[in-house]
């Protein structure tokens, strides 16, 4: 259970962890098939979901489904419930109809703005081993061989984002897109199989654009589901595997 929306809300989020007998069980007709393609296992289904806010749709008939190596950008304009899809998936709004599945608890989560990042006195390797803590815990950190995973852990994922040179550098030093990067890297070290995205390349120069692009797409090469909010989809053209656009309270598959 999940507590989401104003008021204090209560939704039920259901984890579901699918064997390829049970998903090979499950009905050719369901809706959800419909923005779904071909490939590995989904990790993110949404059926027939209607998602809003104190008990008011603000999308209807969603069905999506998203599925490992894949990386799914989702486009429309301002107010038209791209945020709205992303904080359903993470139990900030409501679902109040048809029903949101996650193939796994592990999800990392990369919001627009993180105002503590830019400013707290700690390096890079720091803040990404922050992701770690959902896994280990600060108890279990005190064993020498969590630790180590730990550290493996936050070197892998600052390899992935091209920032392995810069792990003892104080955050507050890098660029706004190496500062990005770095949310990334914090979410990536939680070894998430499904990584959610709001606006990762708003206010980012074209050079960092690029570099996350080329980011996101090796990480959807790792077999990890990536679903990205944006406004400039043609800055992710090069990672995106499929296109969703939002308008008029409905979500459309769009060419990629």
């Amino acid at each position: 259970m999940c507590s989401g929306g104003p008021g204090g809300t209560t939704l039920t989020l259901t984890i579901l962890v699918y064997s390829e007998a049970v998903i090979a069980s499950l009905p050719t007709t369901a809706r959800a098939s419909e923005l779904s393609p071909p490939g590995g296992a989904a990790l993110l289904t949404l059926d027939c979901c209607a998602l809003g806010y104190d008990g008011r749709a603000l999308l209807s008939d969603v069905d999506v489904v998203v599925r490992g190596c894949e990386c799914v950008t989702v486009t429309g304009p301002n107010g038209s419930g791209k945020t709205t899809l992303l904080r359903a998936v993470l139990g900030s709004a409501q679902v109040l109809d048809g029903t949101v599945r996650v193939g796994t608890a592990r999800l990392g989560y990369v919001p627009q703005r993180d105002p503590l990042a830019p400013v707290v006195p700690a390096t890079v390797a720091e803040v990404v081993g922050v992701g770690r803590l959902p896994l280990t815990g600060p108890l279990r950190r005190l064993r020498p061989a969590v630790r180590r995973a730990d550290r493996a852990a936050v070197q892998d994922a600052l390899e992935l984002v091209g920032l392995a040179d810069r792990a003892r550098t104080p955050v507050a030093q890098l660029s706004g897109g190496q500062q990005r990067r770095v949310l990334v890297a914090r979410a990536l070290a939680a070894e998430p199989e499904l990584l959610l995205l709001d606006e990762p390349t708003a206010g980012v120069d074209a050079l960092h654009q690029r570099a996350l692009c080329e980011v996101l797409a090796r990480v959807r090469d790792t077999g990890v589901a990536v679903l990205v909010v944006t406004h400039e989809p043609e800055a992710l053209r090069g990672a995106t595997t499929r296109r969703l656009t939002v308008a008029d309270g409905r979500v459309a598959e769009a060419a990629a």
